[in-house]
C-alpha cells in the first residue's frame, strides 16, 4: 500500500522480532506490515490476543524500535522527540501514583510534557472538566473506581493537546454506565478532528464510534477500511419489514403513514462487526494454513 504524506501513523514494510531463549531463536510478532492511518477521525486496531496489537501500539510510541521497516508519526521516525510530543497514551493497566490526588497527577504529566506554568494550569483545569472530573480531582488516586481511573488517564493524556490519542482496551473492567460515559468522551473528541486510536475486544461498542479498523492476526495485516466499506453500509442504513396489500417501493414512506401498514421488524442493513471479524480471523486462519 501506498504511503502518502497526510498519514497520521505509517507502518512501512514493518517487521518486529523478539529473541527467545540463547540458541538465537525469534519470535515474529508484526511481519512487513503495510499500514497508513489518517491524520482524524476514530481507528479500532483490532486483533484476537497474540495478533500483535500490544507491539504495534509500542511501536507507535517509541518505546520498541522495528526489526525492518520503520514506523513514523506525521513523516517523523516514532519514537523521536517531535513524534511523541503529539501523542496521548492510555494503556490498558495504568498505574499512576495513588499518594497523588487527581488534579496532582494530571499536572504531573503535564510537566514531563515540558508546559509551561501558565498552560499547565489552564489545560489541567480544562481537561478535568472535559472528563466529567470536577467533583473526584482533589480526591487520592487510590481511592478512585475503575471509571474514574480511565477518567482521569483520559485526562493525563489529553493534558498536552495531543494530535493522536492512543487507548489500548478504554473500556476495559468497566461497568454499563461508566463505559456509556467513557463512549461519550470518545465520541465528543473524536469531533474534533484529531485522531484517537482504540485496541480493544468490545467488538460492538468499537463499532459505534469507530470510522475506519484494521484487523491484525497472528502478525499479519488481514484487512483494512472504513466500517461502511466493510460491512457493506453505513450504520445509519435500515432494513423495514412491512405487511399490507399494494406495497410501493417508491412510495413506501407515504404508505407506511397512510395505509396502516404494521411494521413488522427493523434490522441494520450492513453486517455486525463481531460477525465480520470471525470471518476475516478465519480467512486468515485459511491463509496461514
Amino acid at each position: 500500500m501506498m504511503q502518502t504524506r497526510t498519514a497520521a501513523i505509517a507502518f512501512k514494510n514493518l517487521t518486529r522480532d523478539f529473541p527467545i531463549g540463547q540458541r538465537g531463536f525469534k519470535l515474529r510478532a508484526l511481519e512487513a506490515i503495510n499500514l497508513e492511518i489518517p491524520p482524524r477521525g476514530i481507528f479500532g486496531l483490532l486483533g484476537p490476543n497474540g495478533s500483535g496489537k500490544s507491539t504495534a501500539i509500542k511501536l507507535i510510541l517509541g518505546l520498541l524500535k522495528p526489526s525492518d521497516g520503520c514506523c513514523e508519526v506525521f513523516g517523523e521516525p516514532a519514537g523521536s522527540l517531535t513524534s511523541r510530543k503529539r501523542i496521548g497514551y492510555l494503556p490498558e493497566n495504568p498505574r499512576f501514583h495513588n499518594f497523588l490526588t487527581g488534579r496532582e497527577l494530571v499536572r504531573y504529566f503535564a510537566v514531563l510534557s515540558g508546559m509551561g506554568k501558565e498552560a499547565i494550569r489552564e489545560q489541567t483545569e480544562k481537561v478535568i472538566n472535559q472528563v466529567g472530573m470536577e467533583q473526584g480531582a482533589d480526591r487520592k488516586v487510590k481511592t478512585y473506581s475503575k471509571g474514574m481511573l480511565q477518567r482521569i488517564g483520559l485526562a493525563q493524556a489529553l493534558v498536552h493537546d495531543p494530535d493522536i490519542l492512543v487507548l489500548d482496551e478504554p473500556l476495559s473492567g468497566l461497568d454499563p454506565q461508566g463505559t456509556s460515559e467513557v463512549m461519550d468522551l470518545l465520541k465528543a473528541f473524536g469531533d474534533k478532528g484529531k485522531l484517537i486510536v482504540i485496541c480493544s475486544h468490545l467488538l460492538t461498542r468499537i463499532e459505534e464510534v469507530c470510522d475506519r479498523v484494521a484487523i491484525l492476526y497472528k502478525g499479519k495485516l488481514v484487512v483494512e477500511g472504513t466500517l461502511d466499506v466493510l460491512l457493506g453500509g453505513s450504520r445509519d442504513t435500515k432494513l423495514l419489514k412491512v405487511s399490507g396489500e399494494g406495497v410501493d417501493p417508491a412510495g413506501l414512506a407515504e404508505l407506511l403513514a397512510t395505509k396502516g401498514l404494521k411494521l413488522e421488524g427493523v434490522q441494520d442493513a450492513r453486517r455486525p462487526l463481531d460477525e465480520w471479524f470471525l470471518q476475516m480471523i478465519n480467512q486468515g486462519e485459511g491463509k496461514a494454513g
